[in-house]
């Protein structure tokens, strides 16, 4: 078998540095729909440098993508075919704001490794610390189509009861034709994003939306309607990714407000409400 389950967890941990500037974070603004309309100033806090404020997904990609679902292939006792990879759930919790400018040490090791049958599913925790002390705790969630059924462990259920009654706030939001090309330059060359071959080989109709772009999408509409546009009140955010979006289409985000949580629902419009992101919930002061 291509994962050596205890051996993927027996691995010491990856350490590295990573830093960052605020062109980045001006980058990875853009790849996620910000600067529409150009001239807002609510917009502005994400795309010009003198009043920057950085929504906390940004550390999924921080140091030109921070370790997770590629770092994960490549640590001990896993070797797979990138085609059959996918990225099954995202959690972020945030220790203190985000700096618009960094250097961080990371470190990485493969938490868990379940057997779900049809796939493996292995758990990639990163966490990122400067001089001052933690800066963010990620838990990437790598799911290997094919390489599940040798007798290991299920793993827990991470799904939660859907949220019920008409949502607070409903919003939509196009994906642009090139945003998948946009985005890949915040670090994740993943060529399933990008080349309509490696996206016919890996079951693909054409290249796919990053998760981590929806993800980031989905933040900013909560931080934006719900948060005040603060994004210092961004305590923790979980998500499953439920299914995926084509370039050119329109996600339909509906959130509920709750005790200190905003459970959230995405799908995609144009295909009858597909679900996109699922069991997710931000955790705010």
């Amino acid at each position: 078998m291509p994962i050596d389950a205890a051996r993927a967890l027996a691995a010491p941990p990856r350490t590295g540095e990573i830093s960052w500037t605020a062109k980045d974070v001006l980058l990875y603004h853009l790849g996620i729909g910000a600067g529409l309309p150009a001239t807002d100033p609510d917009e502005l806090r994400y795309t010009l440098e003198s009043r920057l404020h950085v929504l906390p997904s940004f550390a999924t990609v921080a140091g030109a993508g921070s370790p997770g679902v590629i770092d994960g292939l490549s640590m001990p006792g896993v070797d797979v075919d990138l085609a059959r990879v996918l990225h099954g759930g995202q959690s972020l919790t945030v220790h203190r704001p985000l700096p618009a400018e960094g250097t961080a040490t990371t470190t990485g090791r493969i938490t868990a490794v379940y057997d779900k049958g049809e796939a493996a599913v292995l758990v990639m925790r990163t966490e990122a610390a400067d001089a001052d002390g933690p800066l963010w705790t990620g838990d990437a969630r790598i799911h290997v189509r094919g390489e599940g059924g040798w007798g290991g462990e299920r793993g827990p259920s991470l799904r939660r009861e859907a949220p019920t009654g008409k949502p607070d706030r409903t919003l939509e939001r196009a994906v642009r034709e090139d945003q998948a090309l946009l985005y890949r330059l915040s670090g994740d060359f993943n060529p399933l994003h990008a080349d309509p071959a490696f996206a016919e080989r890996a079951g693909f109709e054409r290249p796919i939306l990053h998760g981590l772009c929806s993800y980031g999408m989905t933040l900013k509409a909560v931080v934006d309607t719900l948060l005040g546009g603060d994004v210092t009140r961004v305590r923790s955010y979980t998500t499953r990714f439920a299914g995926v979006v084509h370039p050119g289409e329109t996600l339909r985000i509906r959130m509920w407000r709750g005790d200190g949580e905003v459970r959230v629902v995405v799908s995609v419009m144009e295909r009858g409400e597909a679900p996109v992101l699922a069991d997710t919930a931000v955790e705010h002061s």
